[in-house]
């Protein structure tokens, strides 16, 4: 073991040229660097944030939630039946028109009525808008707190105006405790999210997010293990300040609320843009790319540092691009077709039970199965790099 630690840790990887671990070992008296050591708070943290999320889940957004006529009810069941029970859960729960020939001789039931039944079994185990309302409204409350405090911290701290004092004095800069709480909260959320996808609203993307969740966790460590959290504190921040325009343009949407929703998407896309492909690579890209190579040169775990921020720019884009080519197509040609993007969350709309709303629904129009229009079913999809960096 102590050989493999200290194959990971080598130290011509991680710092830069004539700069040892031993150098950053004993500082100064009320002097702190970072040490890996220190992520280890986190854990516990996410736990308590895990419990807290129940807890405001369960009391304060839920009472939110009944304010606005959002109830809690279970919704319409299937009726108990064995046989149907047992091809919905060993062979399909979307079953052909072979299947429902065979299985409405075996029942002497209608074709349609088989069909309602596996239409009301997926239903039933699709959560409702009053937990989706829930889930939302706590990471808008989560989202725009730790944005808030982000912004604050950062407004007092020189790297916000001049980005060149994210590499002055490098590795040589001392973890502040603003700056230290900051990045172990983002650290534990991001921890929580991971613990949480196990009793959150389903959705077909839950590896791909699982996978987003624990490299977003990497990253956040990476860059506090060799000290650069100053810039790493910029890119949380940048990203933090859409996510919560996000949150809240799914929650108008929950409760109907149509043009609030509207309003919130736009201002979701507008920030997104700006944040995402004007700030972050003009301000951040340029500082991480440019600005340190002047300053510390390049050394292996700056071009490792890069490369991933850069594929994160790749990312921006992508999402960038889908966000526009859904809200064009509302705008312009009052429909939203079926696109890479649209509602990845496997439970975000209710199957209708009338076979002919299944029809109507399958066109996409611009007001779907929920009222909402196209702007709304955008706010649903889950962007993959909604609250990444």
């Amino acid at each position: 073991m102590a050989a493999l630690s200290a194959w990971f840790w080598n130290e011509r990887f991680w710092l830069p040229h004539n700069v040892t671990w031993a150098d950053l070992a004993d500082p100064a008296p009320g002097v702190e660097y970072p040490k890996a050591g220190h992520l280890l708070a986190a854990l516990p943290l996410a736990l308590g944030i895990f419990i807290v999320r129940i807890l405001f889940e369960r009391f304060i957004a839920s009472a939110c939630a009944r304010a606005l006529y959002i109830q809690p009810g279970a919704g319409r069941r299937a009726q108990p039946n064995a046989v149907l029970e047992k091809v919905f859960t060993a062979i399909t729960k979307n079953p052909d028109s072979r299947h429902l020939d065979g299985l409405s001789k075996q029942l002497d039931w209608e074709v349609r009525k088989v069909q309602r039944w596996f239409r009301h079994r997926r239903n039933q185990d699709k959560p409702s808008i009053h937990t989706k309302f829930c889930e939302s409204m706590w990471r808008f409350s989560f989202y725009l707190g730790i944005f808030i405090y982000g912004f604050q911290f950062l407004w007092q701290c020189p790297w916000m105006w001049d980005t060149r004092h994210c590499w002055y004095n490098y590795p040589y800069q001392v973890m502040t405790p603003g700056l230290y709480h900051y990045y172990v909260t983002e650290l534990a959320f991001y921890w929580s999210l991971m613990f949480s996808q196990f009793t959150d609203i389903k959705r077909k993307d839950f590896l791909i997010m699982f996978i987003h969740h624990l490299a977003t966790v990497s990253l956040i460590s990476f860059s506090y293990a060799n000290n650069m959290a100053r810039v790493g504190s910029l890119v949380l921040c940048v990203h933090d300040a859409s996510d919560f325009l996000l949150e809240a343009a799914k929650m108008a949407n929950y409760t109907k609320y149509q043009r609030l929703c509207d309003c919130l998407f736009i201002v979701f896309s507008v920030v997104f843009f700006i944040t995402r492909l004007v700030i972050y690579p003009v301000w951040v890209l340029n500082s991480t790319m440019f600005e340190s190579w002047a300053i510390i040169g390049p050394y292996p775990s700056w071009w490792v540092f890069n490369v991933l921020l850069l594929l994160l720019q790749v990312m921006h884009v992508f999402w960038a691009y889908l966000i526009f080519r859904i809200a064009f197509k509302a705008i312009m040609r009052g429909k939203v077709c079926n696109d890479v993007r649209s509602d990845i969350e496997s439970s975000s709309e209710e199957e209708p039970d009338n076979p002919t709303e299944g029809l109507k629904a399958s066109t996409h129009t611009l007001k779907g199965e929920n009222g909402t229009n196209g702007h709304c079913a955008a706010a649903r999809a889950r962007t993959q790099n909604h609250n990444s960096w």
